[in-house]
C-alpha cells in the first residue's frame, strides 16, 4: 500500500502564498525535488495528485482542490480507514507554533484547524502523522505572539508571506523533505526523533 502525503491549503492563485497554504507550498516543493508530475484527479477525488517514489516505496502526493474546511473530501477515496491512515502524513500551518518552527505530531486532536478536523472526520481516527508548521508572529526575542480573536487570526492566516519569510520557509522545506523521506524509509519514530 502506498504512502500518502497531503499538503493542506486553499486552491486558486489568490491563496497561493498565504500562510494558510503553508502545507500545500511545502508539499509542492517536495514534489519538485521528487520530479512529481501533477495531475488533476476528478474521478477519485477533488485533488491535484502526483505519484512518486521515495526509495523503492510508492508515495501519493495530494493537494486538495477543495477549500480548507472540506479537505477530507479530497482523500475519501484514497485513505480507506484507520489502517491506511498509518501511512499518511498531513502537512499544515499551525498558529500554536512560532513562524520558522515545525514539529511532527501523532494521534493528536485538530487543535481547531478546520482542514485537519475535516480529515479526522473522514478517516475516523486521529492516529496519523502530521507535520505542524508554525505561522505565528514572533517578538524580536523570538517569543511567540499568537493572534487573539477571530479578526486577528484571519489576518495572520490569510496574510501573504514576505520575501524574507519565504526564504525561511524554503530553508525549512529541506528539513521537511528529509522528515518525509525518513518517515517512509525508517518509520514515524525515527522521523520524529530526527525532526523534533
Amino acid at each position: 500500500m502506498s504512502y500518502i502525503f497531503i499538503g493542506l491549503g486553499n486552491p486558486g492563485e489568490e491563496y497561493a502564498q498565504t500562510r494558510h497554504n503553508t502545507g500545500r507550498m511545502l508539499l509542492e516543493w517536495f514534489g519538485k525535488s521528487a520530479d512529481a508530475e501533477w495531475k488533476q484527479s476528478r474521478d477519485k477525488a477533488p485533488a491535484t495528485i502526483a505519484k512518486v517514489k521515495v526509495g523503492k516505496s510508492p508515495v501519493t502526493l495530494v493537494l486538495p482542490d477543495t477549500y480548507m474546511n472540506k479537505s477530507g473530501n479530497s482523500i475519501k477515496q484514497l485513505v480507506a480507514g484507520s489502517k491506511a491512515a498509518e501511512k499518511m502524513i498531513v502537512i499544515y500551518d499551525d498558529l500554536d507554533l512560532p513562524f520558522g518552527a515545525a514539529k511532527i505530531s501523532f494521534n493528536k486532536s485538530s487543535g481547531g484547524h478546520k482542514g485537519l478536523e475535516s480529515i479526522i472526520k473522514v478517516v475516523k481516527t486521529e492516529k496519523f502523522a502530521r507535520i505542524r508548521v508554525g505561522i505565528s508572529p514572533v517578538t524580536p526575542t523570538g517569543k511567540i505572539r499568537k493572534p487573539k480573536g477571530e479578526e486577528a487570526v484571519t489576518k495572520v492566516i490569510m496574510g501573504t508571506f514576505k520575501p524574507d519569510e519565504l526564504a525561511v520557509l524554503k530553508k525549512l522545506s529541506k528539513k521537511v523533505n528529509e522528515a518525509l523521506e525518513t518517515f517512509v524509509a525508517l518509520g514515524l519514530e525515527k522521523s520524529m526523533t530526527g525532526f523534533n
